[in-house]
Formats: structure tokens, sequence, C-alpha cells
């Protein structure tokens, strides 16, 4: 077997997509056609100029943009049994889906309805698809307290069925004017048993990625990467083996990285960190989760690297105890070029 025959044939799980990001380009522009003077592209040559990101607030003004063209539950549940389609050819099992119910309600969209949209799409995924999808409800960070108490509403008292997370995002360095009230919201939504997985370290040093683990009770952290400027924080995370969810073409396009060999994912690996692979918003990166196996076996990494990653990310996910044997049976009975 090839190492691309093994990558394609490798059970997966993917914890770390983002719901308007998943947006395949088809979709994308289909909705902006139907919802004209959003600025985005109606043609695909221009939508593939608008997806070249110069930085990551560059990319949260796109990000915010496409959002903008989701404006009914049907859209939703549009997008979510379309990344189950993505994920389903690519031989994934099972995916955490980060929603932005604020991006949802600043559209006028109701708890109720977009709960719904979700749950049905859930079934879908499930049904069409063979993809069990999960929800984690993430909170837009720039947009301070009012977005933290509209998701943190949304988790208590509108859940869809599959909601498993709480996490926030955005950009990083907007978040300490706001600390106290995403604390409270944290504190709340995991007293409501929800698991606490924010980003942190993308694009920020490693005062997020403490702030996360220390203020927010961190379970699993989105990226991370940055946690290498730290040795006190390096150590921390090899004792602890708190997962941090990787996406190397994410950090390539949004800036974080000039090129995709200084990705620090060899490094990580190197210092004993818990590492899961993932694909983060990938029409808009021009990736999916399986080539961010190929792009990590580009950076050095063996088969058997790829197939401990890809258990990784078994065992950090909110799975039941029986569907995570399940899929890890599916990947050590592959065998290993």
């Amino acid at each position: 077997m090839t190492i691309d025959a093994f990558i394609d044939a490798l059970p997966k799980v993917e914890l770390h997509v983002h719901l308007v990001g998943s947006a395949s380009p088809a979709t994308v522009l289909e909705l902006s056609r139907r919802h004209p003077g959003s600025g985005v592209p109606v043609n695909e040559e221009e939508l593939r100029a608008f997806y070249t990101f110069t930085d990551f607030p560059h990319f949260a003004r796109v990000y915010r943009a496409v959002n903008s063209l989701v404006r009914t539950p049907e859209d939703i549940a549009t997008l979510v049994v379309g990344l189950a389609r993505d994920l389903g050819a690519q031989n994934a099992r099972y995916a955490e889906l980060q929603v932005t119910p604020y991006a949802h309600a600043i559209m006028g969209l109701p708890m109720r309805e977009v709960t719904a949209a979700l749950d049905l799409a859930a079934r879908r995924s499930k049904q069409e698809y063979g993809v069990e999808m999960a929800y984690i409800f993430d909170i837009p960070g720039e947009y301070g307290e009012e977005a933290a108490r509209v998701t943190l509403d949304h988790a208590l008292q509108e859940p869809p069925a599959a909601l498993v997370g709480f996490g926030i995002g955005g950009i990083e360095q907007e978040r300490p004017a706001y600390r106290d009230a995403f604390r409270a919201a944290f504190t709340a939504a995991r007293a409501a048993g929800l698991h606490s997985v924010p980003h942190g370290g993308e694009m920020s040093g490693p005062e997020t990625i403490w702030e996360v683990i220390e203020g927010m009770g961190a379970e699993r952290i989105g990226h991370g990467i940055r946690c290498l400027d730290d040795d006190r924080l390096v150590a921390h995370l090899r004792e602890t083996q708190l997962p941090l969810d990787v996406c190397p073409t994410s950090n390539l396009c949004t800036g974080q990285i000039a090129r995709i060999e200084d990705h620090p994912l060899p490094r990580l690996l190197e210092e004993g960190l818990y590492l899961t692979l993932n694909s983060d918003d990938p029409p808009m990166f021009a990736t999916t989760l399986t080539n961010e196996y190929r792009v990590a076996h580009s950076l050095g990494l063996t088969a058997k690297d790829l197939a401990r990653l890809a258990r990784n990310a078994v065992n950090a996910s909110f799975m039941t105890k029986e569907s995570k044997q399940a899929v890890l049976a599916e990947i050590d009975a592959l065998p290993t070029p």
C-alpha cells in the first residue's frame, strides 16, 4: 500500500472545523447569487481571489462576509450536510463542528430555528453519509460580552441534541478586555455539562494559552502552536497531555507561518505533546482533512505517526466509549505501508 492510499483509507475524526468555513465554493456561490450585495463574489475565479488572505484580521472580515449569506435555517442545514458529504468521502467517521450562534443571531435567526436545523442536519449526516456530527458553540471573541451572553443563552436554553462543547475563537488580541465575561460564560457552560474547547495560541502568544487553561478550564485547545514560546507551558502540556488541535494549512493561509515547511508540527511532536490534525475552514484554505494528513507526511511524519494522530483524534473526541472503540479498531486493522 502506498502512503497516499494509506492516508485515503485511514479512518478519520475531525475535531476542529467551522460551520461557515466548511461551505464548499459551489455552496458559497449559490448563496452569494441568492443574496446579492454581500460583497462575496458570484463567480469561481473571483471567489478564489477573495479567499487569498493577507493576515488573520483579513480572514476574519472575509469569514464575516460569507457568514452574512447564511440567512435561513435551510442554509444552516445545507452547510452541515454538505460537510458530512465531504467528510464521508474522506473516510471520516465523526466530526465536532464549531457553530457560532451569535453570527446567526445578528442575522435575525431565532435560537429555536437554528437548533431545529442543526438537529435535522445531524440526523441526515448520519443517515446519508455515515458521519456522526457533534456541535461546539463558539464565542467570536472580538464581539465581547454580548457575544458571550448570546452564545451561552443558546447553549443553555435551546441546545441541539448533539451539543457537546463550548468554545471561543476570533481575534485573540481582543479578548483581554472581556476576560471576566468570558470566564463567567465558560464556568456556566461547564456547570451545565459542556466540555471546554477554546481556541488559544493561534495568533497570539503563550499568555492566551495560559488563560484558556487557567481561566476557562480547557479540555482541548484549538491550535496552541505558540506554546513553543514558553518552556514552562510546553512542560505543562507535555505533563498533562492536554490535546492541541493543529491545523497546518490554516496557519499558513492566515499568515501565522511564512511557509508550510516552517510549521511547528514536527517539533510539537518531538516535545511529546498530544496533537490532532484538523482542517479548520477547508474550502477557504483550499484543503481537506485528508490533505492535512498529506501535509503532515510532507513535513516528515511517517505512516505510523499519522496513524497515531488519527488515534489521538478519536481519543480526544467526545464520542461515546463504544464509538471510540469501533473507530480505533478500524485504524488498528489498516496495514501500515
